[in-house]
């Protein structure tokens, strides 16, 4: 077998040449427009450059400073992105450091534009429920920065130092309105409120139909609940939220002995020894604050709020093993719904089921966009980094709904997205060769690549609306 013989080419290649896709999105939205007359600079780089230098960089799953530097003498980096001059690494932190508080407003409006563009006509598919909703699926995550002394840096309820962001999820295809850096320390409801008031109003103007806020017990709060209503009203849309309960100090086996005494309740077994029942109570807002289960004659008419608890009872009297227990095992959940009544309890469960499907969108940002540890000391500036880093994901989501899905796309098994390291796989780490030729400069892509044709048309496609 002969060997290769290693050489060195007369002309530029570039392994990225997807960031031109990457470039057509933000000029299409006009980034220059949106930073530059209200952040202008005497000398030097744009704040517009930075942005744009630092997003690509996110969108090939970097996040630290030091990976620009690889592409201060790419000519087709500079080129794909329309920049005069590649930032220096200092250059990029130093600036993202002055500027970070002062762009935290700026680059919701970023992700906004992105996410408001139309491509060829069509508005962004988000995805919506089957009953209609379009889910607003808000959580916490654990990053863990341990071993370092950055700022606000706290033990996190994963056990680990580090920071806890929230980040909040639209739709069924993973787009992200927002991720907003929280101290290690914070709690998920703490303050959450604000954040609602923040994405649902963009939430409203991204998509026509009601909303579904859903939330994990960490969020069952009365504040929380009332501010969403309040929200609900406040935009005239029909925001319906669905919350896990949590018991805290509910009497778990009391309950479960009035169940059990009672002909009423049905069981449904699932196996030996182990059976389960489900019911829902009718509770106002303003009694949200106490474990007492209350009628629906109960509720006082002037509470302006009344939801559905929907509850679910597990009972265990033989193990997995078949073995009998010194005493049965119960588990009680419950979810807080202001759901209709057309949908069934079950339905709400289900529902509920399918929130956990946000937990995959954590793992993109932590180990595709590799934030899992945050590049600065400084917590402004990893907070600006988190709010670009929605705005890189949500261009990810984009060139992943319209070209790795296509009937002429590589082959891959079916599904109804592709997660975003797929997407940089395919369509970013692209081998091209950037040409210029009659006035016009060429990205020649390899005649073996299987994601030419999509790649093609979408460019095309951005470039003619």
């Amino acid at each position: 077998m002969s060997e290769f013989v290693i050489k060195q080419l007369p002309y530029n290649l570039s392994s990225q040449a997807g960031l031109a896709l990457v470039s057509k999105y933000l000029r299409r939205i006009n980034l220059n427009a949106l930073v530059d007359p209200i952040f202008p600079v005497r000398w030097g780089i744009a704040n517009s450059a930075i942005l744009k230098s630092y997003l690509a960089l996110l969108c090939q799953g970097k996040s630290d400073f030091d990976a620009i530097q690889a592409h201060r003498a790419d000519s087709f980096f500079a080129r794909a992105l329309n920049l005069t001059a590649v930032p220096s690494s200092p250059t990029l932190r130093q600036r993202m450091d002055a500027q970070a508080s002062a762009w935290f407003e700026l680059s919701g409006r970023i992700n906004e534009a992105l996410l408001s563009m139309r491509i060829n006509g069509q508005a962004v598919d988000f995805g919506s429920l089957p009953c209609g909703y379009t889910p607003l699926d808000v959580d916490t995550f654990a990053m863990d920065n341990g071993d370092t002394a950055k700022k606000l840096m706290g033990r996190t309820y994963a056990w680990v130092d580090g920071y806890c962001p929230i980040a909040s999820y639209l739709g069924t295809a993973g787009f992200c309105l927002e991720l907003a850096l929280r101290p290690g320390v914070q709690h998920s409801a703490r303050e959450s409120e604000y954040d609602l008031q923040r994405v649902l109003p963009i939430a409203t103007r991204l998509v026509s139909g009601p909303l579904l806020v859903r939330a994990d017990s960490g969020f069952c709060s009365q504040a929380l609940m009332r501010t969403i209503a309040e929200q609900g009203r406040l935009l005239e849309r029909d925001v319906a939220f669905l919350i896990k309960w949590n018991p805290r100090s509910t009497p778990i086996e009391r309950m479960a002995a009035q169940k059990g005494a009672d002909a009423d309740t049905l069981w449904c077994h699932l196996r030996a020894g182990k059976r389960q029942c489900v019911w829902e109570e009718t509770i106002g807002i303003d009694a949200l604050s106490t474990n007492t289960v209350a009628d629906a004659d109960q509720v006082p008419e002037q509470q302006s709020h009344v939801v559905r608890r929907i509850y679910r009872l597990t009972e265990r009297v033989l193990d997995k093993h078949g073995q009998p227990m010194l005493l049965p095992e119960y588990i009680l959940e419950g979810w807080t719904t202001t759901l209709p009544a057309k949908l069934s309890a079950g339905k709400v469960i289900a529902l509920y089921a399918d929130h956990a499907t946000h937990e995959q969108y954590h793992r993109e940002f932590k180990t595709d966009l590799d934030l899992e540890r945050l590049p600065s000391g400084k917590f402004d500036t990893n907070y600006l980094i988190c709010q670009l880093a929605a705005v890189a994901m949500n261009l990810l989501r984009l060139i992943g709904q319209q070209t790795p899905l296509g009937k002429d796309a590589p082959i891959r098994h079916k599904a109804k997205r592709r997660r975003i390291k797929t997407v940089m796989q395919e369509m970013i780490y692209k081998a091209g060769r950037m040409m210029h030729h009659a006035g016009q400069y060429l990205i020649g892509l390899g005649a073996n690549d299987p994601g030419f044709a999509v790649f093609e048309r979408h460019y095309r496609c951005l470039a003619s609306d």
